[in-house]
């Protein structure tokens, strides 16, 4: 455990001094993990990798602002989501609704069974973007409520309605998935 820990400081060092084999060896490393980190949040996959590019830039430049308290992998994936964000905020104006749910509560919803083959980036492509602009924050971030509202600047209310859609349509897409393929064999 120890040797994983000097190797990643060494790493860290490495970036701090622009160091191009280190900035190499980090991307090689890495640009897997957070390019799921970007499909999830970037539906085109062409898209996704531009963020992930423009991403590790910043952490290339921005490498010295890391104070070493907290974990350098939340430190870099704060910068991708964020990145994401960016390029969601560019594009398009994405719609929110905020409407009273008539008193249903909105709870987490385990209801989608686990052991069928399913490919969760697939289901996540089909959201629609504010959807899973809100879902990823909430469920793969673990931002709250507020944080969300406050960081795509809408209600608390409109931030809780699109989650509650989001794993109401999750639930649909699956279910609907896994009719076909029932009914295919």
């Amino acid at each position: 455990m120890k040797l994983f820990y000097r190797q990643r400081d060494s790493l860290i060092d490495g970036l701090r001094r622009a160091d191009r084999t280190a900035q190499r060896r980090f991307y090689d490393e890495n640009s897997a993990r957070y390019l799921s980190v970007c499909r999830a949040y970037v539906a085109d996959t062409y898209h996704a990798e531009d963020c992930l590019i423009k991403a590790f830039c910043k952490v290339f430049n921005h490498i010295k602002s890391y104070s070493g308290s907290g974990s350098f992998d939340g430190w870099v994936r704060r910068i991708v989501v964020n990145e994401c964000l960016n390029f969601l905020r560019s594009q398009r104006t994405i719609l929110y609704f905020d409407e009273n749910l008539h008193g249903r509560e909105i709870k987490d919803d385990n209801d989608i069974e686990t052991g069928h083959d399913f490919d969760a980036q697939k289901l996540l492509d089909q959201l629609p973007e504010a959807y899973r602009l809100v879902f990823n924050l909430y469920v793969l971030e673990d931002y709250s409520h507020a944080e969300i509202a406050e960081m795509l600047n809408i209600s608390l209310s409109a931030s809780k309605t699109q989650l509650f859609r989001a794993k109401q349509r999750l639930k649909e897409i699956y279910l609907n998935q896994k009719t076909e393929k029932n009914e295919s064999l």
